[in-house]
């Protein structure tokens, strides 16, 4: 399998290309060999490489300087995504597109399916969202929503945050009521591969480890992992001031994945199995 991957330099990239070595043909792309802001040169582009598979991993990711730089995240977010799904289509190739949980407002209690309507609250949300519709353009598509990515050799995470300071014996603030379900990159990648190699139906997948929990209870099994006491800080998101509206109860549901023969280890399972690597 020739797999074009772009955003090959950032967290899940990185993973991808490192764990698809020796049995794909991963062809890296950062933003320095490609413009994003350019849809003719990205259709070019993919038909030059020639790829079974387009795994787009580039985003633009400040949600708070989004608001500020709304074009920005439109082009790369959105107006790159229909153009790299344009370009795998006419290439024969597969799409793959990762989304967020962002995508929806946090008004429930509990986690959000692929069926559920989105609403986001802000413009890096809007602009996901886009790209989720956008990446459509390619019939053999897969919109992958992940959601409080760890893992991976940048530790730029709010895992390793949290676990950096549980290990220096510093306070660590945790939410304690924000609702998420973490994706450990390497069970996001696995998962990928499997869709591609299997042919699974097009569409939309909350690819997220399973089970739910709150920042401040992941906190508690971090120390536990690392057999360290504590001083976790509780922090309520009321008491926070952030520019973009994030949604509280963020959990995702990933059922339509594990029906589609793809089960996710549970958050506890993927977080001792990265802490055992550093």
């Amino acid at each position: 399998m020739r797999i074009l991957l772009t955003g090959a330099s950032g967290q899940l990239g990185t993973t991808i290309a490192a764990d698809y070595a020796g049995r794909a043909e991963v062809v890296p792309v950062t933003r320095a060999a490609l413009d994003l802001g350019d849809a003719a040169a990205i259709e070019a582009f993919v038909a030059r490489a020639r790829p079974d598979a387009v795994i787009n991993c580039a985003a633009f990711t400040d949600v708070d300087g989004s608001e500020d730089r709304a074009i920005e995240a439109i082009q790369v977010n959105a107006l790159a995504v229909r153009a790299l799904a344009r370009g795998a289509s006419a290439a024969g190739a597969a799409f793959v597109h990762y989304g967020t949980d962002f995508v929806f407002d946090g008004l429930t209690d509990r986690p959000y399916t692929e069926e559920d309507e989105p609403a986001p609250q802000s413009v890096y949300a809007c602009s996901k969202l886009l790209g989720d519709w956008f990446a459509a353009d390619c019939p053999r598509h897969y919109v992958l929503r992940v959601e409080s990515l760890f893992g991976g050799s940048q530790r730029k995470s709010s895992v390793d945050r949290i676990a950096d300071a549980i290990r220096s014996r510093q306070p660590a603030r945790v939410f304690v009521d924000r609702t998420v379900t973490p994706s450990y990159v390497r069970d996001v990648a696995a998962a990928t591969w499997q869709l591609l190699e299997t042919g699974g139906a097009a569409g939309v997948y909350h690819c997220v480890n399973s089970g739910v929990t709150t920042w401040f209870e992941l906190g508690k099994e971090i120390s536990r992992l690392l057999g360290v006491e504590p001083d976790l800080v509780p922090v309520k998101v009321a008491d926070v001031r952030m520019r973009a509206r994030r949604p509280q109860y963020a959990a995702l549901a990933n059922d339509k994945l594990a029906r589609a023969g793809i089960p996710m280890p549970p958050w506890q399972d993927a977080l001792a199995r990265y802490l055992a690597t550093l």
